[in-house]
């Protein structure tokens, strides 16, 4: 899963280098910035930025700015295609740039707007110019003002549209270690969220596979240690499971178990486990059980050809004399089975 931060310049450079280190250590890919923020006085931006964006060039972090009519002089550029230099991959434009002028941007740069605000009318304007819409990106606002959010059915409606014609779609989830002021009430794009900071996790699933984005970005300053560790293993496509596995199955929590791309409604289907060349015999007291939401089982050896494949159901199941019953799945994070579908991964911890 692509993952983003948020970097503000009123946090200091030293705060910035930190958050920027830590993101990359967590395989995060992707950092916004803003250079238009009413609250951010007494910015030393020809200095910070230079420092904020080697950082980020150096890490290799694709680096989002907003850009309009004031942001050369800021930078100490004159020409947009001075940006590419200073390690900026994608430009947002606020205002000041005609179709004709954004198309030929995204020659050079990706180019983000507001999804929400994105018209039809525009779309056949920038078509008409040749546009090449992969190169185009569809970044949702966050609020920070409570009730102003959007909900989870609008920005799905909204990435649905823009993702078939191209668009990479983009939102943000709120932090919950530091908050962004003024109103230190998290800068969620879905409204939901902001009452939801302490699960980042379950935010990020959601916002990726129901709200419909391809990244999914912090809006706020920083998030707790738990958090970061779990963005870490988003960014390398698994999510970790506390679970209990019997003794004599233990072998299945050495591998990160991907779900097959053709996903079940009702169970997570290893796709590595076949790969287990142990006989796997039939448990009398573990078979013709209720297989529980959660509960992690594995083909015995009269399921022949499927005798080893790992499943972690995602609803109750009766039971099955095929399959043992070898573990379950704490109950904390049987929420998050749901979202792990299409070639996430699991890692049984």
């Amino acid at each position: 899963m692509n993952t983003g931060i948020s970097l503000y310049f009123s946090n200091g450079t030293d705060k910035n280098r930190q958050l920027i280190k830590k993101a990359v250590e967590c395989g995060v890919k992707y950092a916004f910035t803003s250079l238009h923020i009413p609250e951010e006085t007494g910015v030393d931006y020809s200095g910070d930025i230079q420092k904020l964006l080697g950082a980020c060039k150096e890490g290799g972090l694709n680096l989002m700015v907003d850009v309009g009519p004031e942001t050369f002089k800021k930078l100490g550029t004159e020409h947009l295609e001075d940006l590419k230099e200073l390690g900026i991959t994608h430009v947002r434009l606020d205002y000041g740039f005609d179709a004709k002028e954004t198309v030929s941007i995204s020659q050079n740069f990706y180019v983000v707007f507001n999804a929400s605000t994105i018209t039809e009318e525009e779309i056949l304007v920038w078509k008409r110019y040749g546009a090449d819409f992969t190169r185009f990106a569809a970044c949702h606002n966050f609020y920070p003002k409570q009730f102003t959010g959007l909900s989870l059915k609008q920005t799905k409606e909204v990435n649905q549209r823009l993702k078939y014609l191209g668009f990479t779609t983009m939102a943000f989830v709120p932090g919950n270690s530091e908050l962004r002021g003024p109103l230190f009430e998290g800068l969620p794009t879905v409204e939901e969220h902001r009452n939801r900071k302490e699960d980042v996790l379950f935010n990020m699933l959601e916002l990726y596979y129901e709200g419909l984005c391809d990244v999914v970005l912090t809006g706020d300053v920083n998030v707790k240690d738990k958090d970061w560790a779990d963005i870490k293993c988003l960014s390398h496509d698994y999510v970790e499971l506390p679970s209990d596995v019997l003794p004599p199955y233990e072998f299945v929590r050495d591998i990160i178990h991907h779900d097959r791309p053709d996903s079940s409604q009702y169970v997570f289907r290893s796709q590595e486990s076949r790969q287990y060349k142990q006989n796997i015999r039939p448990e009398g007291e573990n078979q013709a059980q209720i297989r529980k939401q959660g509960s992690i089982c594995i083909s015995n050896e009269h399921y022949l050809r499927y005798m080893g494949e790992l499943e972690i159901s995602r609803t109750d199941l009766p039971g099955e004399s095929r399959v043992n019953i070898i573990g379950q799945v704490h109950d904390t994070h049987i929420k998050y089975l749901p979202y792990i579908q299409k070639g996430l991964g699991v890692k049984l911890v």
